[in-house]
């Protein structure tokens, strides 16, 4: 199996769904027809070296940065240097992403699979078993919060990395600001997790410095997306709606600075917690 460092290749063209589709209507007072743009959604398999893991609704764009977002954000792969390749294949609304990984990685996915097997549901987060839903994470080494004037008007400043959500709504946005401050990059999606595991895909591929940068997210913010900030190694998340009380205990618990950007008030620092 070759070991250099991935490299992901643009994959053949595929005969993807718009990411976003017009659709006719009537209103419901006076039956007068009209048309309006909803995003689109399609079913992504997830294979790993031929081993089906999972099957998400995704938006059909940035697919390759999802699939390594989601294998590294959940903890499949410890990171890139464990994908040897990434192929899309599918068409219109079925879709598949098969990943080669290494050995180690394949191993273990196997071996939790084995153990797994024969358990009945906890009913956290949607996997089989309290070990994925709280798994132990490495402890962030701490950085610095992010100087207030970098969060002033957030809210309007990222609406230009929205284009899908500007267009036709239904879908959340992840991003990434820099260490000087500067908005770098965005991902959309219809599910939030997705949305992150692109953005998280986006920096891995692209090699993209994250010391000193920020995670930003339009959703509310859940464990799992803490989990999955941590697994990427960005040390700041910045939430435009509440986290959940889980979610801060985590972040305290590994040394997350986490944020609230309320849409009428100051930013409220959760995490690091206050002397």
């Amino acid at each position: 199996m070759n070991s250099k460092p991935p490299v992901c290749a643009a994959p053949t063209p595929l005969a993807l769904p718009a990411a976003s589709n017009t659709y006719d209507y009537v209103q419901l007072s006076d039956a007068a027809r009209d048309n309006t743009p909803l995003a689109e959604e399609v079913a992504l398999a997830i294979v790993y070296n031929g081993l089906n893991q999972a099957v998400m609704l995704v938006s059909p764009t940035d697919l390759e940065d999802f699939a390594v977002g989601f294998s590294v954000g959940s903890g499949i792969v410890a990171g890139t240097e464990e994908i040897y390749d990434v192929k899309l294949s599918g068409s219109g609304s079925a879709l598949y992403a098969d990943l080669e990984i290494s050995s180690r990685a394949f191993w273990n996915l196997k071996n939790q699979r084995r153990q797994l097997a024969g358990t009945s549901g906890c009913g956290l987060c949607g996997v089989e078993a309290l070990e994925q839903a709280l798994p132990e994470l490495d402890v962030l080494p701490g950085a610095p919060l992010p100087p207030a004037h970098w969060l002033k008007d957030l809210r309007q400043r990222i609406d230009a990395f929205q284009p899908l959500g500007q267009h036709c709504g239904a879908v959340h946005a992840a991003l990434f600001m820099d260490r000087d401050g500067q908005l770098l990059l965005g991902r959309e999606d219809i599910g939030r997790h997705n949305a992150l595991d692109k953005l998280i895909g986006a920096l891995l591929r692209q090699r993209i410095e994250t010391q000193g940068g920020l995670a930003i997210v339009t959703s509310r913010c859940s464990l799992e997306l803490i989990q999955k900030v941590l697994r990427a190694g960005i040390q700041t998340l910045v939430s435009l709606s509440a986290p959940t009380g889980l979610a801060l205990q985590w972040a305290r618990k590994h040394n997350l600075n986490l944020i609230h950007l309320p849409k009428h008030s100051a930013p409220r620092v959760f995490s690091p917690a206050a002397e």
